[in-house]
């Protein structure tokens, strides 16, 4: 029904930048929130930045300052730019995007497939 499609991952040295960008398409009716989290192996996924229909953002207190979410609502896509990426920063990033979709009641979770970001000289 609702499909989101990641992109921009990849390899960068300390100090750099990425962009990643999310795609949400299929039966949107609308969506609430969307976001990014990410994982590193054997740790649980935790919250990176989210971004409410309302424009408030919310970030974790270790990307305050360097990351930065926005959303085009017309295309249904968030972005999380990226800068000053520390090894740290290293994991699966997945976008997440709370969605009602046509012909339905409730809001419901979707995720991405997940991409890579390795921060590393």
């Amino acid at each position: 029904q609702v499909q989101l499609v990641e992109s921009g991952g990849g390899l960068v040295q300390p100090g750099g930048s990425l962009r990643l960008s999310c795609a949400a398409s299929g039966s949107i009716f609308s969506i609430n929130a969307m976001g990014w989290y990410r994982q590193t192996p054997g740790k649980q996924r935790e919250l990176v930045a989210v971004a409410t229909s309302g424009s408030s953002t919310n970030y974790a207190t270790s990307v305050k300052g360097r990351f930065t979410i926005s959303r085009d609502n017309a295309k249904n896509t968030v972005y999380l730019q990226m800068n000053s990426l520390k090894p740290e920063d290293t994991a699966v990033y997945f976008c997440n995007a709370v969605v009602r979709v046509v012909q339905g009641e409730y809001f419901y979770n979707y995720w991405g497939q997940g991409t890579q970001v390795t921060v590393s000289s």
